[in-house]
């Protein structure tokens, strides 16, 4: 296992997946839940990449594919809240994900149900993996 203070400064790099779209069925109420909307979801992570940087190989790096898989298998499980919906993403990353030193997740529900005007309602959850630092 890598720590932080065996990781050089200058190997430490920030991975971002950014526009995830999703048709969902989150929210507490049912017409939520029947019609669906539309989400965001945005995910940050520092982790070790000085390997990746200087092999050019997969190997040596996140894939991230296997992030979006991650947040696309959680997105498709309905919830109440969305902050529920963020723990469980941010849950699953920190298991299959452990070489990130931090990350954040952020959830966007587009066009909540509100008594006005609003275009995104938004939630961000940060993860530090405390054996890393």
């Amino acid at each position: 296992m890598i720590t932080f203070k065996q990781i050089s400064m200058s190997d430490l790099g920030i991975l971002e997946l950014e526009g995830m779209e999703f048709r969902s069925y989150h929210g507490c109420l049912e017409r939520e839940r029947a019609a669906g909307n539309d989400f965001i979801v945005d995910f940050r992570g520092t982790a070790e990449m000085g390997r990746a940087a200087q092999s050019d190989s997969l190997e040596d790096a996140v894939d991230y594919s296997l992030i979006y898989e991650t947040v696309a298998r959680e997105m498709a499980v309905p919830s109440n809240l969305i902050e529920h919906v963020a723990g469980r993403i941010v849950r699953a990353i920190a298991d299959s994900f452990p070489q990130f030193t931090s990350f954040s997740v952020r959830v966007s529900k587009k066009r909540p149900p509100v008594n006005g005007v609003a275009q995104w309602s938004r939630v961000t959850l940060i993860h530090t993996n405390e054996e890393l630092i």
